[in-house]
């Protein structure tokens, strides 16, 4: 037998992402979309804060500090009720977004990662996948917490600024996931992208407006409030919900948005691409 008939055959190079076709991502997205929901399906504890949390956060708020708060409001707990809701959509929209960091961490240090790069896939495909599904189990949450919102008191009048804030809430949310797909992709684990979640987020939900006005804030964190995204993205969210001005808010949530991708979006491709 020849040295030659002996020379093993190289595989195949995975597919450049240049080469393939815009129908090709499309496919690959919506293939591994379905990995992703069949893997929710095994695991369906991983969907636990996309129900408890609406249900959790809405009557911790509404019960403990709806009172008082609302009472300062001039309107009681029913008047609050109609305030902390939209503010509520506005939480959901960043606090899932971390979801997708834990997951692409999870998926780094499982070997899945490994997995997609020895296969003819486009390499945006894996983070658009992510990104979907993580919107879809957002607005899994938000259901859930406007049905816990209508068994509490809150009124539904406008149907359609309801659902023009679930999608101004969900445009903020995929700017995010740019953020936390960075840290997913950098950091070494699931438990340090939460960590660094919880620091970002904390300061960000409760230095807003999203549960309390902020007249009474004292004047140097109400010009933090004035700049935070998550407080011009809930007084958007409420004056399309309940009635209130919407246009300044409305534009510096959008504008924020397109800053936040516009920046971190390229970020976290270039991390991507250089880890995988």
């Amino acid at each position: 037998m020849s040295a030659a008939a002996l020379t093993p055959t190289p595989a195949p190079a995975p597919t450049p992402d240049a080469r393939i076709s815009l129908r090709g991502h499309v496919r690959h997205t919506g293939a591994l979309v379905r990995r992703n929901l069949l893997w929710i399906r095994q695991d369906p504890e991983s969907m636990f804060d996309a129900v408890l949390m609406p249900v959790v956060f809405t009557l911790l708020f509404v019960y403990v500090f709806g009172g008082s708060i609302g009472q300062a409001l001039g309107g009681g707990q029913d008047g609050y009720v109609q305030y902390v809701i939209p503010g509520m959509i506005a939480m959901m929209s960043m606090t899932l977004s971390q979801g997708v960091g834990t997951g692409f961490s999870q998926d780094f240090n499982s070997g899945v990662m490994d997995r997609f790069r020895s296969l003819p896939i486009g390499r945006g495909s894996v983070l658009f996948a992510k990104i979907a599904v993580e919107m879809l189990r957002m607005l899994f949450a938000t259901t859930v917490l406007m049905v816990v919102a209508v068994l509490v008191g809150f009124d539904i009048e406008r149907w359609g600024g309801l659902f023009a804030a679930v999608g101004l809430s969900a445009v903020f949310a995929s700017s995010i996931m740019w953020v936390f797909i960075t840290l997913g992709v950098i950091l070494k684990n699931a438990q340090s992208v939460q960590a660094m979640g919880f620091l970002v987020l904390f300061p960000l939900q409760f230095g807003s407006s999203i549960f309390a006005p902020t007249q009474s804030m004292p004047g140097w964190l109400q010009a933090f409030t004035d700049y935070n995204p998550l407080s011009t993205l809930a007084d958007a969210a409420r004056g399309l919900m309940v009635g209130g001005p919407v246009a300044h808010d409305l534009w510096i949530t959008l504008a924020w948005s397109v800053a936040i991708t516009a920046v971190m979006a390229p970020v976290a491709v270039h991390k991507f691409r250089t880890k995988t």
